[in-house]
């Protein structure tokens, strides 16, 4: 197998390096936009520079390599970010969809497009792959859109949607809710956390896992791959407290309504994922384990 990841610089990226490095018979091939931030620990891993939102490059550059698998994962993510610069989220989450559905179906490329649950209305929760789409803010929209254009594709496709993806990785910026809420209160600030909106947050490590196990078992359709437990941030920030034995009278238990934010939030998600159990052999961490395996990473 010959494996092109996008967007290896990001936190699934990374997470996606670590792993498919050590598969035996796997040719691995990262791609980002920018310089590549894993060169000083994964010098052996190949790495060319890719900005998916060019044609012209992704034309070349798949036909250059000619991966089997391409497991796309550059995405604009910051849901806040997506309302307020639409032009550069969809050129980003959907046009660059376009031309590598384009590319790939005309070089026979497996594709494996990562989504989420935001492209839902979070009226209703947990989610089947079934559960029809009404997203509530732009990045939803731009996810769905892009959705429709991989499962039009004429080429082999997998569409793996996630949650509240968390973990750390190396030189980078963005933080997570479990180290988000460990500093906070080792610093002894009172922090205010959402207990009016329910996710099933997934381990970084256990969604890369998902990506693995789909190109492995050229698995097409649908796929969600996140925890089976359904938190509340509020939640989650108590059991991180517990975790780490630091003061929970420190997290206050608020609603959504009280934070102005540009993008609306969908109150009620979180994924089942017996399909992804049944068919790709897909076995998830539960929370408290992710929190104790970013604990040794962070230590």
């Amino acid at each position: 197998m010959r494996i092109l990841i996008t967007g290896s610089n990001g936190l699934l990226g990374q997470k996606l390096v670590a792993l498919l490095r050590q598969q035996p018979g796997v040719e691995l091939i990262a791609t980002s936009r920018g310089a590549n931030k894993l060169a000083s620990l994964y010098p052996e891993v190949r790495f060319v520079p890719l900005d998916v939102t060019s044609q012209e490059q992704v034309q070349q550059i798949l036909t250059q390599e000619r991966p089997t698998h391409l497991i796309h994962t550059a995405a604009m993510t910051n849901v806040d970010e997506c309302e307020l610069n639409q032009e550069a989220c969809w050129q980003q989450n959907v046009t660059a969809v376009e031309y590598l559905v384009e590319a790939c179906a005309q070089l026979g490329i497996h594709l494996l497009h990562v989504s989420t649950d935001f492209i839902f209305s979070g009226e209703e929760g947990p989610l089947s792959e079934e559960a029809v789409p009404a997203p509530v803010n732009f990045y939803g929209e731009s996810k769905l859109a892009a959705e429709k254009l991989v499962q039009a594709s004429p080429g082999p496709w997998a569409i793996l949607r996630t949650v509240l993806v968390y973990g750390t990785a190396h030189d980078y910026g963005r933080t997570n809710i479990v180290l988000w809420v460990r500093d906070s209160l080792r610093a002894g600030k009172t922090i205010q956390v959402v207990d009016d909106q329910f996710r099933t947050p997934t381990l970084a490590e256990d969604l890369a896992q998902g990506c693995w196990l789909a190109a492995r078992q050229n698995a097409t359709g649908i796929f969600h791959i996140s925890s089976e437990e359904v938190l509340t941030p509020y939640q989650m920030a108590i059991r991180v407290a517990d975790y780490f034995q630091l003061d929970k009278l420190l997290i206050q238990k608020v609603d959504a309504s009280l934070f102005t934010q540009p993008a609306r939030r969908p109150p009620r998600t979180g994924f089942i994922i017996a399909k992804a159990r049944q068919e790709l052999g897909y076995r998830p961490h539960t929370f408290e384990e992710g929190i104790a395996l970013l604990a040794r990473q962070t230590a």
